[in-house]
């Protein structure tokens, strides 16, 4: 990849000629073809495509949308897989089919190179007609993140989200063990006030407190009653933490909800209500470490902490990969409410998901 100094690079991509002959083979049933993976991804391939079955190693169902469920041992040795997984680990699983000598395409290519109308990947056609209408943004963010390892990153990450080629993820790893966590953070063991934005289920919360055991005190976020029941079940040995059952935004209102485990999200179709308000009228407390990951609610979120950010300056790790355009929106919002951050970022999986930025403030 090659660029002007100051401005993120992004290369010229040549078309890629192996996936258009896989795709064609697939399309004309060349050999009998399955989708490794159970989700809606795999289903929109199913829903258009006769398909011989799917594949995962690790359910005991035996069917999936009708076909049968096979495990990778099992294939034939002429069969053509399209690999459905977008998130964790697509190149765990470009691997274990290579390995097998086993032909394959992950979903990526496919969807650029079928033709079919499958499932769109999250926000990848918005964001590729903003990255053209904002590049210059994503050139001031790149000329603004602190080191060496946040610009090739984001160079990473975009060109992989404009070319749908999985080899710009060689490298990345599925580490979300490590989450909202770095060292960079330079958390202390003693006095830290976290702010647990999207708490789900009280894990990140945990890591916290194993990394920081003389907390100051903890709040939790989480707008869910059944995630909030499991969170206070899952906390409840631990002293000075604060249960906020609503969620944050930019006002107060009440909202349709659509409750999926970590996924929950907020969507007109749901079938919960649940009350978010803004942080600056339910929290007057000093903090020093917020995390936000709440499925495209980032931005409302920061836009209702305005004022406690500029007021605490707090460590941030916000998750920045849910809509099209949170790349340079989000730290153009926590850099209006204060411009003295070093802004740094990290990707924690092989796929689309958990991209988080950071906002350290500067010494």
């Amino acid at each position: 990849m090659t660029a002007n100094p100051g401005s993120v690079a992004i290369d010229h991509f040549a078309e890629n000629e192996s996936a258009r002959s896989f795709c064609a083979d697939f399309l004309a049933g060349a050999g009998p073809r399955y989708v490794f993976g159970r989700n809606e991804y795999a289903a929109s391939i199913g829903g258009q495509v006769d398909l011989a079955g799917y594949v995962d190693d690790f359910t005991q169902e035996k069917e999936f949308s009708g076909k049968q469920i096979l495990r990778t041992g099992e294939l034939p040795e002429n069969a053509l897989i399209v690999s459905a997984v977008v998130l964790g680990r697509p190149l765990t699983v470009r691997k274990k089919l290579q390995d097998q000598g086993l032909r394959q395409l992950d979903y990526f290519a496919f969807r650029k190179y079928s033709g079919l109308d499958i499932m769109p990947v999250l926000f990848w056609d918005d964001f590729t007609r903003d990255f053209e209408v904002n590049r210059d943004r994503y050139d001031a963010l790149y000329r603004v993140l602190q080191d060496e390892q946040s610009r090739r990153e984001l160079a990473r990450l975009l060109n992989f989200r404009l070319s749908a080629d999985l080899n710009y993820m060689d490298g990345f790893q599925d580490i979300q063990y490590r989450q909202y966590f770095e060292d960079f953070l330079e958390l202390k063991p003693d006095g830290e006030v976290f702010l647990d934005v999207g708490c789900y289920d009280g894990y990140t919360t945990t890591e916290f407190i194993r990394r920081c055991p003389g907390y100051a005190s903890i709040h939790v976020f989480e707008p869910e009653p059944a995630n909030m029941e499991m969170i206070r079940n899952n906390l409840a040995g631990y002293p000075r933490i604060h249960f906020h059952p609503y969620g944050l935004s930019n006002r107060a209102q009440t909202l349709k909800f659509m409750a999926q485990g970590s996924a929950s999200r907020i969507n007109s179709k749901g079938d919960l209500e649940i009350r978010v308000d803004r942080l600056d009228d339910t929290l007057e407390d000093p903090f020093s470490f917020l995390k936000i990951d709440i499925e495209g609610g980032e931005l409302p979120a920061l836009e209702g902490a305005r004022q406690a950010i500029a007021r605490h300056r707090p460590r941030l790790a916000v998750s920045v990969y849910h809509r099209h355009d949170d790349l340079w929106r989000i730290p153009a919002q926590v850099l209006s409410c204060r411009d003295d951050y070093r802004v740094f970022l990290r990707h924690y999986t092989e796929g689309v998901t958990e991209t988080v930025m950071f906002f350290v403030p500067k010494k």
